[in-house]
């Protein structure tokens, strides 16, 4: 593999806890077929050099089409996919090649809330064991408080201490998102990788669910890495949103500052999209035309190119530098100055 990509030279012994995690260039690749010669070999690119950093008690919202690498980026993190290429420091640990014992100790200390809470969860097990499996298991609290724990953390999350018994067929698609998320708070994480966590919940229970994130978070100093389609929920809950596009961070900001002045023209399309509650607001919608390109195909030089209203000769033959323009607004295009000497 490292013969297909061109790898930065990244110190692997490098210990920094500046941040609760630091992503370093990361890229994940899945092989699509099994030819004879090693050089005929395709590779789906799912994940293709993300960068970005996560304080404790922080949210970084990751927005972008479907299809564009949201949730793999976030498997890939969580140790769920080996890693192609980069690192992941966890509090100032590498964790990118931990495996068995080792990679079982730390996962107690990051866990993931999945898009679709009915595959995540045990059909077999009621919801009480589901949610205090894992807490048995490491030892989080001692046997005698082990149920009363269990009742507290569903309790937290909207559920009545009478479905302790119940199965996960016998609840609403909402209320196995509650358990999904009592099932990760319950291990008391440090991080929490979000897949979609309210897009199964009625509007009035999103409020909550995001409240209850938002609380938990300042009792705990929790971090969140929020993976959403819904721009107005990431812009509620995120401090800092990151803009993904085809396996690649093209935009990343604090939240106002992207929201307010969004400079790459992906990020553009996008914040036209989303309603504004005012009917004499007359939004001016940027369509974006044509399929997003496949990841096993990308087009050559800035992947967004095909697409984009503002293509220049250099789009289509140079990939773009993911660039810091001031305050840590980061961008990936060729309308801004990409020369060292002008990068600010």
């Amino acid at each position: 593999m490292s013969d297909l990509i061109k790898t930065n030279e990244l110190e692997s012994t490098t210990v920094s806890q500046e941040h609760l995690l630091q992503i370093t260039n990361l890229r994940k690749y899945f092989q699509i077929n099994k030819p004879f010669l090693k050089k005929n070999r395709v590779f789906l690119k799912a994940v293709d050099g993300v960068s970005f950093n996560l304080d404790a008690g922080k949210t970084v919202g990751i927005v972008g089409e479907s299809g564009c690498g949201k949730t793999t980026m976030g498997r890939t993190i969580l140790r769920l996919y080996d890693v192609t290429d980069g690192q992941i420091l966890f509090n100032g640990m590498d964790i990118t090649k931990l495996k068995g014992e080792a990679l079982r100790k730390v996962r107690p200390q990051f866990q993931m809330i999945f898009q679709d809470p009915y595959s995540s969860l045990s059909p077999r097990l009621p919801v009480g064991e589901i949610i205090g499996e894992a807490v048995r298991v490491h030892s989080i609290v001692p046997k005698s408080e082990y149920k009363d724990y269990v009742i507290d953390i569903m309790r937290k999350c909207g559920l009545q201490p009478h479905f302790f018994g119940r199965y996960p067929h016998e609840f609403s698609g909402g209320q196995r998102q509650r358990i999904c998320i009592a099932k990760a708070l319950a291990l008391k994480p440090k991080m929490v990788i979000c897949d979609e966590p309210v897009s199964a919940l009625d509007v009035s229970i999103q409020a909550q669910i995001i409240n209850l994130f938002k609380d938990l978070q300042a009792q705990d100093n929790l971090a969140y890495v929020f993976i959403s389609h819904d721009l107005s929920v990431v812009e509620h809950i995120s401090d800092q949103v990151g803009v993904m596009y085809l396996g690649n961070m093209v935009e990343f900001a604090d939240k106002k500052d992207l929201f307010a002045n969004p400079m790459h023209p992906y990020t553009q399309a996008l914040l036209s999209a989303v309603p504004v509650p005012d009917p004499d607001v007359k939004m001016n919608r940027i369509i974006l035309h044509g399929d997003i390109p496949s990841p096993a195909n990308p087009p050559k030089g800035c992947k967004f190119h095909t697409r984009c209203s503002k293509c220049m000769d250099i789009c289509a033959e140079v990939e773009p530098e993911f660039k810091d323009y001031g305050n840590g607004h980061c961008v990936a295009c060729h309308l801004y100055s990409q020369g060292e000497n002008n990068n600010k």
